[in-house]
């Protein structure tokens, strides 16, 4: 599995629509809302690089109001934790 972190610009208006958008697509595994200069920040996992470029290009080019992606490529994960757990109470 390849991991993908992709930091959004989206119209202020349209933050929540898109976050909802992008959590219902199954290749992203979380998304955020962030503060600083992105808007959005979303976790890819896919198994090839084909997939994310499709996601990127293709599905979010096409939803409205998303005007700038960066997308980096995770190298190595040195911790992984169950936030659910962590946040449920």
């Amino acid at each position: 599995m390849v991991t993908f972190i992709i930091l959004l610009n989206v119209k202020s208006d349209k933050v929540t629509e898109i976050a909802e958008d992008l959590a219902s697509m199954p290749e992203i595994s979380e998304v955020y809302s962030v503060t600083g200069i992105y808007d959005l920040v979303a976790i890819v996992r896919t198994k090839t690089n084909d997939e994310v470029a499709a996601l990127v290009t293709d599905r979010m080019g096409a939803i409205e109001g998303i005007e700038k992606t960066d997308t980096m490529l995770a190298f190595k994960a040195f911790s992984q934790h169950d936030l659910e757990a962590m946040f449920s109470i």
